[in-house]
């Protein structure tokens, strides 16, 4: 059995796969990835036994280079996407996409004539009353607009995105045209990895949505021996970082994020990521960090400050430590508003902070209350559903 997975976006899209392909292969599976050639993505494959196979420009470069074409980037990955896994597929059992909308992946497993399935790690991505749609480039949300008149606009901009590029490629290997890019790649029958009580899904009428819980890639490295000495040295500091989520004035973040830890007395560990966030002084109540395993760090942290990732959400959700979210793009505002709402974190308004707004979020979420519900929360949330998915898609393929 060989299942070839799809994905394209940032870490946030790359390490949950790592994990399925963990428990998919523990299951007697041969896995395949397809995904962006970022080196650490590439690396952190290989971890887990899986065949990375390069898949479009690598992401931190398409971030870099902050691209204004919309069009132009839709079709630039629409090829990409088809060139990578059609080169890859003709041997494989399983297609599975997920990352961003993975139109191509969709067309490949059909022309092939593979079974094809599609898994969303954020509710916001599937059609319900019950919930909009999250912001895409094309036309705009008119105000006081229902969730279903969002969600046909939100088709529209699928469609106006991804139809030209991804039909015109099908019209050349003498495939009909598509015309729901919404359905076609995302299906009616979706996988959604994401935790039932950090994400929950309302039942909707057109979709039977399969609930795996989120996949989590279990991290046993050891903390470097200088950061353990600053955890060591006193109280938990405070955790602040961006991910795989490039910043427009780094230092100027950097600043912001090393006067709100210091106003509120505590010690900072500054991670750098994508953003290349760094200490502004040498002063020793700052740690800055280039890579970690936060399933370990943020277990000795009074709070992170992050960007609102599905991942970064999830594990320090897991840990315990009150967050505050300072969201940039795409589903960040989604889960800012979670943990606003099971009252374990603090939302930033807009997502670029001063040290004063940073702060007074950082205040809010080291109160009391804050800090009980999000350890609370911490032993509720689900850890298994990589192995759970693994195992419905193998069942579902034998069937």
């Amino acid at each position: 059995m060989r299942v070839l997975i799809a994905t394209y976006g940032s870490r946030g899209d790359v390490e949950p796969v790592a994990g399925l392909a963990l428990e998919l292969r523990k299951l007697g599976a041969d896995v395949r990835v397809g995904a962006p050639p970022d080196e650490e993505f590439t690396r952190r494959l290989k971890t887990v036994g899986a065949e990375a196979v390069p898949v479009g420009r690598p992401v931190r470069e398409l971030l870099r280079s902050r691209p204004t074409d919309a069009e132009a980037t839709a079709a630039a990955i629409v090829n990409s996407q088809y060139e990578g896994l059609r080169a890859n597929a003709f041997d494989c059992d399983l297609l599975l996409a997920t990352g961003m909308v993975p139109a191509a992946a969709a067309t490949v497993a059909e022309e092939l004539g593979i079974p094809y399935r599609f898994a969303s790690f954020i509710p916001g991505v599937l059609p319900s009353p019950h919930h909009p749609p999250h912001r895409r480039p094309g036309k705009p949300f008119p105000p006081g607009a229902s969730n279903q008149e969002l969600w046909a606009i939100d088709a529209e901009n699928l469609n106006a995105l991804y139809g030209p590029p991804l039909n015109e490629l099908r019209a050349a290997r003498g495939l009909g045209p598509v015309a729901d890019i919404r359905t076609h790649a995302y299906t009616e029958r979706p996988i959604l990895a994401s935790d039932p009580v950090l994400g929950p899904w309302r039942e909707a009428p057109d979709l039977e949505v399969i609930r795996t819980g989120p996949w989590i890639l279990p991290d046993d490295r050891p903390l470097p021996a200088d950061l353990l000495a600053f955890l060591d040295a006193g109280e938990a500091p405070v955790f602040a970082g961006f991910g795989s989520m490039p910043i427009a004035e780094p230092e100027e973040v950097s600043r912001a994020l090393v006067g709100a830890a210091r106003a509120a007395g505590r010690r900072l560990v500054l991670s750098s990521g994508w953003a290349g966030l760094a200490p502004i002084d040498g002063e020793s109540d700052v740690f800055g960090l280039d890579e970690a395993n936060h399933q370990k760090l943020l277990l000795r942290t009074a709070a992170a400050i992050h960007h609102g990732g599905a991942g970064t959400t999830a594990t320090a959700a897991r840990s315990g430590a009150p967050q505050v979210i300072v969201p940039q793009l795409a589903d960040q505002p989604y889960w800012a508003e979670r943990v606003v709402a099971l009252g374990i974190g603090v939302a930033h308004v807009g997502p670029t902070p001063t040290a004063e707004s940073l702060a007074a979020c950082l205040d809010a979420a080291l109160d009391p209350d804050t800090a009980t519900a999000a350890a609370a929360l911490a032993g509720t949330l689900r850890t298994d559903g990589a192995a759970v998915a693994a195992r419905f898609l193998l069942e579902e393929l034998d069937r």
